[in-house]
């Protein structure tokens, strides 16, 4: 595990280089610039909107490749690299059977290429959701939503997805990527919809090996990505199964963890040179 070798560094977002109150800290921008210089190229990966992680990272986003929604879109500046979407037949189904979850209080966002469709008017959820999805539309009935390429279907469940919601759609996971991506979010897309193939795509199109390659993450959706890089580096506040898979682990995303080893693998490029 050499820390000098590394060429690309993705990231996850929320619990990672976000803090617990959605902000990317400023030193992250000065280790970027000096990562930059290095020639390594950097990747933000996440389960939000692309919209949402331009807002976050705008200073750079004309620089770096962005996989939003877990995987189903790859975008470097305003060129589509990757999409892998849902047929409408597929989100009217899944829609449908999500209408019938009576017993559990869930709400469901339609994703889209160009935003997110909503049909729920609870203003708690509203404004929570903006946190995740910039650009949004509020619809009558998300099946009449057409113009638009379907990304994945996000279900929010208040009581916690992984005990309350993934036992109910786990029966899907035959023909869809069913991820627990948040300890209240469940994302349903493409079966080939994850943040490791598209990055593995990413990986092959710039010429640049898994053990090249440096990801940072902490819940269940990051288990793909991890899977692409030599060095996978779990968050301290990671879900169980990331601290399992991870070859480092560092600091919480509240104590800076992705910085404390971004400035690690710059120490070593400087004494490698």
């Amino acid at each position: 595990m050499n820390l000098a070798d590394i060429k690309l560094i993705a990231t996850d977002m929320d619990g990672t280089l976000l803090d617990s109150k959605g902000r990317v800290h400023p030193s992250f921008f000065e280790l970027y610039h000096e990562l930059k210089n290095h020639n390594i190229h950097f990747v933000a990966a996440s389960g939000r909107q692309y919209h949402s992680i331009v807002s976050k990272l705008d200073k750079i986003k004309n620089e770096i490749t962005i996989i939003a929604e877990n995987g189903a879109v790859t975008k470097q500046e305003d060129k589509t690299l990757l999409l892998t979407n849902l047929t409408k037949l597929e989100t009217d189904e899944l829609i449908t059977m999500l209408r019938g979850f009576n017993d559990t209080e869930i709400y469901y966002v339609l994703c889209g290429n160009k935003k997110a469709y909503i049909e729920q008017e609870n203003e708690d959820f509203i404004n929570f959701f903006k946190e995740f999805y910039s650009e949004y539309q509020i619809v009558s009935d998300i099946t009449k939503v057409t113009d638009d390429d379907f990304l994945k279907i996000a279900i929010y469940c208040a009581e916690g997805s992984e005990e309350h919601l993934y036992p109910k759609v786990k029966h899907l996971a035959d023909r869809l990527q069913v991820k627990v991506s948040g300890e209240f979010w469940l994302d349903l897309s493409h079966l080939h919809a994850n943040k490791g193939y598209a990055l593995s795509q990413l990986q092959e199109q710039l010429g640049i090996s898994k053990e090249e390659t440096m990801v940072f993450g902490d819940y269940n959706n990051d288990l793909e990505m991890f899977a692409q890089a030599g060095i996978s580096v779990a968050m301290k506040n990671a879900h169980p199964n990331i601290i399992e898979a991870a070859t480092m682990i560092t600091k919480s995303n509240d104590e800076q963890g992705v910085e404390y080893v971004l400035a690690q693998v710059l120490e070593a490029k400087k004494s490698n040179n």
